[in-house]
Order: C-alpha cells, then sequence, then structure tokens
C-alpha cells in the first residue's frame, strides 16, 4: 500500500512570509513620494528682537518620500498625486541625505540674504569661500575625478565665487572641450582636466546641452545684524526658501505680512531674490489644502504654476493659487492683502 506523503502547512507560510517581507521592504532604484505637511515657520524662525505676533502664518510645505519598495509602487497607482522617481545616480543614500541638508542649509542663508537685501532695517555681509562639490553624475567626466566636498576654486584659472557664476563660465564650453578646474579637498589643492560631454538620457536635457557632470553649492560665511536663526530639523531640501525669506522679512521689519490669513508655499530662492522651481507642487497643493492655507505662493518656472493650478482644479479647493518669480512679487502681493 502506498503511504500518503505528509503535507507541511508550514512551508506556505514561510513562502507567504517570505514574498511579504519582498513586497514591503525590497528596495527599488526609485523614491516614492506623496503629500506631506504643510507647517508654521514662525517659531522655526527668530530674529533678534522681531515680531511675531502676525495673526495669520506663512507655511512651509513639503513632500512626504522614502525608498521605494513593491508596496509603495503599487500604492502609487491609485493617485495622481502619488508618484515615483528615479533614485540619484552615482550617489549613496548616505550622500543623498547630505546633499538634502546641505541644500536646506544654503537655502536657509539665500532666505536670510533675501530678506537682509530687501529691508531697509537689517544688514548682511558676506565672504565667498568656494563652491562646494555635493554630487557628480555618473558616465560624465567629473564621476571618480571630483569627489562630494570638494572646494572648487578656479575655472580656467580664474577665480570662482559661486555656483552661479561657475554655471555661467561652463556653460560657455561645447561638447569635446576640455576645462581645468582647480578644487580644495582636505588640504591639498588639486587640478583636474574635463571633458565636457551631454547628459544621460535620464536627465531629459536639450540635445545641444552639455556639461561635465557635477552638482554644486556656494559655500560663503554671512554675518547678520540684527542676528537671525533658523531651525528647520529634518526637513530638507531647497523648497522652503521663499517661505523662509516671507517670514524674516516679517520678523525684521516688524510688520504682519500675513494680514491675517495663511499663507502657504513653496520654492526656492536665491540671495538676490529670485524665485525658482521646485518638485512636487501638486502634492504640495494638496497638503496646503488639508492645513486650510488661504493662498499658495508658487514658482512660475519649471511648470509648477500649471501643475499646481491643475492640483487645485483636481481637488476643488478655495486656496488661491498665487504665480510667483521674485521675493519683490511676492512682496507686492502681500501688500494687496492689507487692504482687504
Amino acid at each position: 500500500m502506498e503511504q500518503k506523503r505528509k503535507s507541511f502547512p508550514w512551508v506556505k507560510w514561510l513562502v507567504l512570509l517570505v514574498v511579504l517581507l519582498v513586497i514591503v521592504r525590497f528596495e527599488l532604484p526609485y523614491y516614492y513620494s506623496q503629500p506631506g505637511l504643510a507647517q508654521s515657520v514662525e517659531e522655526m524662525v527668530d530674529v533678534t528682537d522681531g515680531n511675531k505676533d502676525d495673526e495669520g502664518t506663512f507655511m512651509l510645505t513639503t513632500v512626504r518620500s522614502a525608498k521605494a519598495t513593491p508596496a509603495l509602487a503599487a500604492w502609487s497607482w491609485f493617485s495622481e498625486f502619488r508618484s515615483l522617481n528615479p533614485a540619484p545616480s552615482g550617489m549613496t543614500d548616505e550622500e543623498y541625505d547630505q546633499r538634502q541638508q546641505l541644500l536646506m542649509a544654503n537655502s536657509q542663508d539665500d532666505a536670510k540674504i533675501a530678506a537682509y537685501q530687501a529691508s531697509e532695517v537689517g544688514e548682511v555681509e558676506i565672504e565667498y569661500t568656494g563652491v562646494y562639490v555635493v554630487g557628480t553624475t555618473e558616465g560624465m567626466s567629473a564621476d571618480e575625478q571630483l569627489e562630494p566636498g570638494d572646494i572648487i576654486t578656479h575655472v580656467d584659472g580664474e577665480a570662482i565665487e559661486t555656483s552661479e557664476a561657475l554655471i555661467d563660465s561652463l556653460a560657455m564650453f561645447s561638447e569635446g572641450d576640455i576645462v581645468t578646474l582647480t578644487f580644495e579637498r582636505e588640504e591639498e589643492t588639486l587640478m583636474k582636466n574635463l571633458e565636457f560631454s551631454s547628459f544621460p538620457d535620464e536627465f531629459n536635457m536639450d540635445n545641444d546641452r552639455v556639461g561635465v557632470g557635477v552638482s554644486v553649492e556656494t559655500v560663503r560665511t554671512t554675518t547678520f545684524t540684527p542676528e537671525v536663526d533658523i531651525t528647520a530639523g529634518a526637513i530638507g531640501g531647497p523648497s522652503a526658501g521663499l517661505i523662509f525669506a516671507l517670514e524674516v522679512y516679517s520678523q525684521l521689519e516688524e510688520i504682519d505680512l500675513t494680514a491675517g490669513y495663511h499663507i502657504a508655499g513653496t520654492g526656492t530662492i536665491n540671495e538676490d531674490g529670485e524665485v525658482g522651481s521646485i518638485g512636487g507642487a501638486n502634492q504640495k497643493v494638496v497638503a496646503s489644502d488639508q492645513a486650510g492655507a488661504d493662498y499658495f505662493l508658487v514658482p512660475t518656472s519649471g511648470n509648477n504654476y500649471e501643475d499646481a493650478r491643475a492640483a487645485a482644479e483636481s481637488i476643488n479647493t478655495d486656496m488661491e493659487i498665487v504665480p510667483i518669480q521674485t521675493f519683490e512679487e511676492a512682496l507686492a502681493f502681500l501688500e494687496t492683502l492689507q487692504d482687504e
């Protein structure tokens, strides 16, 4: 008589457990994002003897993100406000986090400078010390030649003080050209010859756009009178620059720019007060609406305004979407609220 095989139900449960672990823990080469928070920056900004009696609030907006797993990838299919984006190439998770914190720190400095320069009360002194390398692009000439933390000081022997100056200088070259970058690494001064080439396809650059594959931020020392401090905790990236600048200016001038309204917004800002594009504008509209914002300030560049308008229509919000190009333009809009 043939003996029946014994069943092992625990094997099925083990297989199921392994599958579940893969679904929820295995990391894909993408980042998952969804609407984050809109939160007041009043307690994050402290201008010595500044005004903090605003009836309304300025609110920075965030996108909640994490390394994508199969579960999160599947979840992203069920909403237009959840998305997947390729993880940065040639950069570890730790380097990416460090880059985000550096961008936030520089964004805070830019916000302070823009606000103080627009103010008749504050004074700022700036000393530039070079251009900080935050990353390189895999497959381009800077890869394996430069490292995060290097400080670029010269381009073909000409001194460079800001990232904007470096970008402008490199924009003059064509494919196949060679440029000599001088930089400091720890206590050593080095020089490297880099060749210009097209960007990888995933960057979606114009065919005639070339570079050496380096991303940078300005290194500088600033002194503000009166003193000002911004503490944003674990929030990273540069997209809160515009809102930080408005809060600094409001405290510095001792006026209530909000006119009692809850004003959310997003946008990078440079020290000249120019407002730049960000990622996740549509997701930040959702976060702002959920927080009860009356207005949402958004850059006009990079399709940010169009994306924000489309999101506002999709969720049928009463919140007004306001396009902004410069810090002065934001101040002009806020002045119109004072008369309402």
